[in-house]
């Protein structure tokens, strides 16, 4: 009898929590969408690798059935996808007023929980006025003239090797243009020790989070883990002896950290210089990768080009 009672007890249990997550409580009126299964969500159908360079399926078939604002389960939450243009402009120009950015406890591990996207308020204004000071218009119309000098050397040395691949050779040049306005890093051994520890890092940065030896996530783990030792160790090298005068980015954050009252800590410079370098290892590759071969299955466009 108490055995039938408890399995009824379960059974209600699990069926009421797999309500709540199919039906998650809102103040205001949700999207229309599908959860999938409690905690796993959609996860795998959105980390399904493809090869195409159009929309990711998952995305372009929840698109197609709900429209461009649906709702859906990532890694255990709850989750509102959106690939409307306008809305997604509205959210980045009102971010820390109606919109605060959030990510899941998994991704502030691997990016660090002091990192750029996990900050708010007068904090994230402040950090993110540190980059635009080094990376913002006025920084990257200085930054030209030695991008072009490193992409025509690059392209030299391309042009006298029989094949390649493509998009490790771009993102090792981004990756040793950045790593020297970042940290004036011109050593082989150290360049080749970071990235080898980012491609670590990427090989599970899309990948179930289980931090178990031999999984993809806890080799994303051991490279970041590599990657901060390294940072940290050339942070303090550089706070032991200061440069007189500010030749990169680092020397810019060792200068905010002697400052009295100020927000930065060595943590979050530490997480900081981590996503900067992250940034030009992964995205700004790939879309150079992309843009290459574009300009390679298009060449009528690559000769208007040319032209101008």
């Amino acid at each position: 009898m108490w055995v039938l009672c408890l399995a009824t007890l379960f059974f209600i249990g699990i069926t009421h929590w797999v309500y709540r997550w199919r039906n998650p409580s809102c103040n205001g009126k949700l999207p229309p969408g599908s959860m999938g299964l409690p905690l796993l969500g959609e996860s795998l159908k959105f980390f399904t690798p493809y090869t195409s360079s159009d929309i990711h399926p998952f995305i372009k078939q929840k698109v197609e059935r709900y429209g461009p604002i649906f709702k859906t389960g990532f890694a255990g939450r709850p989750t509102v996808v959106s690939t409307d243009q306008k809305f997604n402009n509205l959210i980045f120009q009102q971010e820390g007023e109606m919109f605060q950015s959030w990510y899941p406890d998994t991704l502030n591990k691997i990016f660090g929980r002091q990192n750029l996207s996990s900050l708010h308020g007068s904090v994230f204004k402040y950090v993110k006025n540190m980059v635009l000071h080094m990376f913002g218009p006025e920084g990257l119309k200085r930054m030209l003239s030695e991008v072009e000098q490193k992409a025509c050397t690059t392209l030299q040395q391309w042009s006298c090797q029989d094949t390649l691949e493509l998009c490790d050779a771009t993102k090792r040049m981004i990756f040793e243009l950045t790593a020297k306005k970042l940290l004036s890093c011109d050593s082989k051994e150290t360049l080749e020790s970071l990235m080898d520890n980012f491609n670590s890092f990427m090989e599970g940065l899309i990948s179930l989070p289980l931090n178990i030896p031999g999984t993809a996530y806890h080799k994303c783990l051991q490279g970041r883990k590599r990657a901060m030792k390294t940072l940290k160790s050339m942070l303090k090298e550089r706070r032991e002896k200061p440069r007189k005068e500010v030749s990169d980015f680092f020397d810019y954050v060792v200068e905010e950290l002697s400052k009295e009252g100020t927000p930065l800590n060595e943590e979050m410079a530490l997480d900081l210089m981590f996503t900067l370098l992250f940034a030009s290892f992964e995205t700004t590759s790939l879309a150079l990768t992309y843009a290459i071969k574009a300009l390679s299955d298009n060449p009528s466009v690559l000769k208007k080009l040319q032209v101008r």
